[in-house]
């Protein structure tokens, strides 16, 4: 059986409901019969590569709220996080344009390093002080992923590498009827 996830790396549910469903399929029997696939999906396409804004304002923007309600918001999915086991910042997050991030978890996907990466990418956006908007933290996490530095330097570089692939993705989506993660 063939899991097709879409997701992006900026979502926390998306963060959440993959530790949910990897509890799921750990307690699956046939859990050794199922591939999962982790497909791209981009919360904000439009958003300027580089143009990247603290988390509590653009939550506060984009849902008509005060600093104090995308606060509590936020409070809201650090408690699911944490529940799950996983660390949560509340305070201090960007949040910006992820295309770099999926064309990433593409090469990591042809090298057999996607679901690595994926974690990394995840735990650096919430639970850790590494921006995933700066190109030297995906280097970095790239590597920790078990990625040659020299090839992700290369696909950050060439911004039609993995470009096709990621578009595809999310055409696939909007042909499934999707409109989220």
């Amino acid at each position: 059986m063939r899991v097709e996830i879409w997701s992006d790396i900026a979502c926390p549910w998306c963060y959440i409901g993959k530790a949910r469903f990897e509890k799921g399929l750990a307690a699956f029997a046939h859990r050794e019969e199922v591939e999962v696939v982790h497909r791209s999906f981009e919360l904000d396409p439009n958003r300027a590569k580089g143009d990247t804004a603290p988390v509590l304002e653009m939550l506060a923007t984009k849902y008509g709220r005060t600093l104090e309600e995308a606060r509590a918001m936020e409070e809201h999915v650090a408690s699911n996080a944490r529940s799950e086991g996983l660390g949560y910042r509340t305070e201090g997050r960007d949040h910006g344009n992820t295309f770099d991030i999926h064309r990433l978890l593409h090469l990591a996907r042809d090298r057999g390093r996607q679901n690595e990466l994926l974690d990394l990418a995840y735990r650096a956006n919430f639970a850790e002080e590494r921006s995933v908007f700066d190109p030297e933290t995906l280097v970095a996490l790239g590597v920790e992923a078990g990625l040659e530095e020299a090839e992700v330097r290369s696909v950050l570089a060439d911004e039609s590498a993995y470009a096709d692939a990621v578009r595809a993705d999310e055409r696939e989506a909007a042909e499934l009827g999707a409109d989220g993660v």
